[in-house]
């Protein structure tokens, strides 16, 4: 298979996924806490750790986001989704004292992007998550694209360990301007190759005479 056959789709920005995203799905798959605001028969089975039927009104359970989305009404009270430990107040303290302190890929790994996810429930506290996420990634930016800029002859797995996913793409980018710009001071960069777009084609043709 050609390397060059598959093109990564970016995740989406914000509230709304991408699902055509590799990470966007994996994204969707991550659990939240709630709670039923009204009972729901005959899926007691969405409940490992019960064996009725129905779930009961007023039952504490975890759903996947993609599942919470799709039965949560802003109108008429469903569920109620509570926010996961690292959104709360507690650890908002936490990243607005100093957010490089913290291990994102630990907490997450989809810190920013299920945080602003967590933005489609109401809660009181969104204005406070939506401007606890902006600070932490403004104040996390300057170390990771510095890092990523010195990685050319240092170790820095440990480092981008402890990154979020939306980081550690960033972090990709810039080791991959670092490597553009090294090739580029050794005139290694003038050098003309075929595109992928044009060697499918050749083998195309190929396949075409040989059949």
């Amino acid at each position: 298979m050609d390397t060059h056959s598959y093109l990564p789709v970016q995740p989406g920005v914000g509230m709304e996924e991408n699902f055509l995203s590799l990470d966007d799905i994996l994204l969707s798959h991550e659990r939240l806490p709630i709670r039923a605001d009204i009972a729901f028969p005959r899926l007691g089975f969405l409940e490992k750790s019960s064996d009725t039927q129905d779930i009961a009104e007023g039952t504490k359970m975890e759903l996947p986001l993609w599942l919470s989305k799709g039965l949560y009404e802003r109108k008429r009270r469903v569920l109620s989704v509570e926010l996961p430990k690292v959104y709360r107040e507690g650890w908002r303290t936490v990243f607005n004292a100093d957010p490089n302190v913290v291990d994102l890929h630990k907490m997450g790994p989809y810190y920013y992007s299920l945080g602003s996810q967590m933005l489609h429930f109401d809660s009181p506290e969104n204005p406070d998550i939506a401007q606890t996420l902006l600070q932490t990634f403004i104040g996390r930016f300057r170390r990771t694209m510095d890092s990523s800029q010195n990685a050319y002859n240092e170790d820095m797995s440990a480092l981008v360990e402890r990154l979020d996913s939306l980081e550690k793409g960033l972090f990709r980018s810039g080791q991959s301007g670092l490597n553009s710009f090294q090739s580029w001071e050794k005139g290694q960069a003038t050098q003309l190759t075929a595109s992928s777009l044009v060697l499918n084609y050749r083998k195309r043709k190929i396949t075409d005479i040989q059949s």
